[in-house]
């Protein structure tokens, strides 16, 4: 087999915002259906679906590697639609903060040490 590509669902507690608070982290959003939106930024892509479970949701971790982590940190402060923000961590492999999205999935922004 070989594989192309992968995207994950992102589940939604609400359905808009959450597309609103992906959109305002600097990813288009295309409709699918009127429960599916696909969000890309370069060459990634991923759903949001209007599919909400609690558990999911709170157990959802995404690594989105940026070239820039001080501008990804400046758009994620301005978010209006984050649960929670942490601040710039130096790890020896990286630049990292973590960013909780609107339905309680956790985001770890990354800039890699090449």
């Amino acid at each position: 087999m070989q594989v192309e590509d992968i995207k994950v669902f992102i589940p939604s507690l609400d359905y808009q915002k959450s597309v609103s608070f992906y959109n305002q982290l600097g990813f288009t959003s295309e409709y699918v259906t009127d429960d599916l939106t696909l969000c890309k930024n370069g060459e990634c892509e991923f759903f949001i679906q209007r599919f909400y479970n609690q558990q999911l949701a709170e157990n959802l971790m995404l690594q989105i590697c940026v070239s820039d982590i001080e501008e990804a940190y400046t758009l994620a402060k301005k978010s209006r639609y984050k649960t929670k923000l942490s601040e710039i961590q130096a790890e020896s492999w990286a630049k990292v903060f973590y960013l909780w999205g609107p339905a309680g999935e956790l985001l770890h922004i990354t800039q890699l040490n090449h």
